[in-house]
């Protein structure tokens, strides 16, 4: 019995590793409900990490009958292993946003009307967050400032500011955490791009009930046009401009 629940176990982890995420980035409901979307990868990154430790578990208790410690020490490995790479990827981050944060006033000056916001001298059109809790801070380029109009300033500005009040550096931090813990395995990154590609439709979401979906969709193709370095750094570091714009469009 215990075999058997082992087996199944490690196949549906298996499941969760493989076909069932490469099913959900290839489809195109997510667009339209990216809330649902994000619960799903979620709920995929728990549930398949929870079966394969759970799977070891048993699979040791199996092969090693009365020796209870040693049959969960492959599953204790693999769950330290996956808690150590998230406390080092949640050091990591603060110390570069640490780091960021110090550039950023020696580099930019703050924006003369908007509280928690600094302006970049650089003419080429930037817009990203630094979240840092009650800290955190919205930077803009002077190149953004002159190349936007009134309407698509205040969409940007929803968009970033909605990273920040809905803590989506919080909701990636995991996956990150994931992919550095699996480099080897090609859907952790997928499954962060994924969810980054989310992240900015909710922020979309959130700045469309200030703009209307037209002005949110020029001030996207200013922000992220191709060929501009550096365009729209946001909390992930990925965005996919096309869909996003795809999206409003239609």
């Amino acid at each position: 019995m215990i075999v058997w629940s082992a087996v199944a176990l490690g196949l549906f982890a298996l499941a969760l590793a493989w076909p069932v995420p490469v099913v959900l980035s290839r489809a195109a409901w997510p667009m339209r409900a990216p809330v649902i979307a994000l619960l799903l990868w979620q709920a995929i990154g728990l549930a398949g990490g929870l079966s394969m430790i759970g799977a070891l578990a048993l699979a040791g208790y199996a092969a090693a009958p009365g020796r209870h410690l040693l049959a969960l020490a492959p599953a204790a490995a693999f769950a330290l292993y996956l808690l150590v790479h998230l406390a080092v990827t949640i050091v990591q981050v603060v110390r570069q946003r640490r780091r960021h944060l110090s550039l950023l006033d020696l580099l930019s000056s703050p924006h003369p009307t908007r509280a928690r916001t600094r302006v970049l001298d650089d003419a080429v059109p930037v817009a990203y967050c630094l979240p840092r809790g009650a800290g955190s801070v919205t930077v803009l380029s002077q190149g953004l400032l002159d190349r936007l109009d009134a309407d698509e300033l205040v969409a940007v500005i929803a968009h970033e500011r909605a990273h920040v009040e809905q803590r989506h550096d919080l909701l990636l931090l995991a996956f990150r955490a994931w992919r550095a813990a699996l480099p080897w395995f090609p859907i952790a990154a997928r499954a962060e791009a994924e969810v980054a590609a989310l992240v900015e439709m909710l922020a979309d979401d959130h700045a469309r009930r200030e703009v209307r979906d037209e002005v949110l969709a020029r001030a996207i193709l200013h922000v992220g046009a191709p060929g501009v370095a550096g365009a729209e750094v946001v909390v992930s570091g990925s965005t996919r401009v096309s869909d996003r714009f795809r999206r409003l469009a239609a």
